[in-house]
């Protein structure tokens, strides 16, 4: 399920996209599975949304004990599944051993510089990328929603 722009247009202004609520989308997902929208499932979104980049499913467990919450492992895995099949987060691949996850929602353009070596990730804004992204696009007769570029690196003379 994606997420869709909700078009208003008053007579004053410019058209405006609102993005709706995730928790509305995530429950509209839920719903269309036949699942339920349960506290532990509202406050992992809570939580992720509160997270600043990149995190990891370990990472957000912490988060939530540290916030009194009692949630298991199996119960974040899960609805992380959930969360991704409904594009509210984004598994982001660069290190065999952990995945890791951000939040898709609001990224109109992510772009991540990965160290292989260290494995520290930087994200990067390049607005040259967003203007040809939106070019090519445009050229297509398409708007585009948002883009992921990974960029892997390594020291010099590796």
């Amino acid at each position: 399920m994606a997420l869709e722009p909700i078009k208003t247009n008053a007579d004053t202004q410019a058209p405006l996209d609102i993005i709706e609520p995730l928790c509305a989308v995530f429950r509209r997902a839920l719903k269309e599975e036949n699942l339920k929208y349960t506290p532990e499932r509202a406050m992992i979104l809570d939580t992720i949304i509160a997270f600043d980049g990149l995190f990891e499913a370990d990472q957000l467990l912490d988060a939530l004990k540290d916030k009194g919450h009692s949630v298991s492992k199996a119960t974040v895995y899960r609805t992380l599944k959930l969360l991704e099949s409904c594009n509210i987060i984004q598994q982001v691949l660069f290190d065999r051993e952990q995945s890791h996850y951000q939040l898709t929602v609001g990224n109109t353009g992510n772009t991540l510089l990965i160290n292989i070596d260290s494995g520290d990730v930087e994200t990067l804004e390049v607005p040259e990328l967003i203007e040809l992204r939106d070019r090519i696009c445009a050229a297509k007769g398409l708007k585009a929603q948002g883009h992921k570029l990974q960029i892997f690196v390594s020291a010099v003379g590796d």
